[in-house]
């Protein structure tokens, strides 16, 4: 009897701890590039959540952009590494969603549209011009995902708006890589001819001698929009306690780790508001995007 009431003991005791463990901190990310540089980034990050956060925090990466506003919506994860785009329709889809962090350069980010040197357009002697030179009409074209706000949404509104037309008028194929790095090794090796890339991703690989800029280069780059930010899910407080919002929020704003900050890479985070990411949400309505 003594030795069953021990046992009911110890189980009453387990099973109380289980009930009032503290759940785990989950977040993921938009696969913007390869996996491998992503798995890289992210472990760096999750483990200084963990130790600014006290709780156990975990990355969960994604096969796509959807994936991640579904991980999201279904509070697989608590906070997500958004773009632009991508996270504008996950706060439609979780009332009281925040974007509460973005870069210091994420207000006014960019994309490039790059060129493989068969077209001869690599040697243009304004590659920052905010026009493209007609010779691209005719010529094939890839974006990256298509949830992409760099690789896809913002570069159509200005083809669109530089040639009157759809992308599918204005080039005689149009692709989709899936990635920013996929992208480029496809103008690289000439499968398009045309695509369009985020100024970041470019600029890494150039620096890391990654690209060979004789076969493939920049010829003209989009005006600023709003593209990459932080955003958490409404419920965070109650999931995880009274102040947890702004806790995460002030984790992210004291990131100065010049290591942890050089992986995504960013100089630092500033404050975000939903607010900021209207511009994103007006275009991908005009696009068809957002409904």
């Amino acid at each position: 009897m003594k030795l069953k009431n021990t046992l009911i003991a110890c189980l009453a005791a387990l099973s109380s701890s289980l009930i009032h463990a503290a759940p785990t901190f989950v977040f993921t990310a938009i696969p913007d590039q390869d996996e491998t540089r992503l798995k890289e980034r992210f472990a760096k990050v999750s483990s200084y959540l963990e130790e600014q956060l006290d709780t156990e925090v975990r990355f969960v990466p994604v096969k796509s952009y959807a994936a991640a506003i579904t991980s999201f919506r279904n509070n697989q994860v608590q906070l997500a590494w958004f773009g632009g785009l991508s996270g504008v329709k996950a706060r439609l889809l979780v009332p009281g969603a925040q974007a509460i962090a973005q870069d210091v350069e994420d207000p006014n980010f960019k994309s490039y549209f790059i060129a493989h040197e068969s077209t001869g357009l690599i040697s243009q002697p304004d590659a920052s011009s905010k026009t493209l030179p007609s010779d691209v009409q005719g010529k094939t074209f890839t974006f990256g995902s298509k949830g992409s706000t760099s690789g896809r949404l913002m570069p159509e509104f200005f083809l669109r708006k530089q040639f009157d037309q759809a992308p599918d008028d204005i080039f005689s194929r149009v692709g989709f890589s899936g990635n920013h790095s996929r992208t480029i090794a496809l103008v690289e090796t000439g499968a398009y001819q045309l695509g369009a890339v985020n100024y970041k991703v470019w600029d890494s690989a150039v620096a890391a001698g990654k690209v060979d800029t004789s076969k493939v280069n920049v010829i003209g780059e989009t005006p600023g929009y709003p593209d990459y930010q932080w955003t958490v899910r409404g419920d965070l407080d109650s999931q995880f306690g009274e102040g947890f919002t702004a806790k995460v929020k002030q984790a992210l704003l004291n990131m100065q780790d010049e290591e942890l900050l050089a992986s995504f890479p960013r100089k630092g985070f500033i404050p975000a508001t939903n607010a900021d990411f209207d511009p994103i949400l007006k275009v991908g309505k005009q696009v068809g995007l957002i409904d």
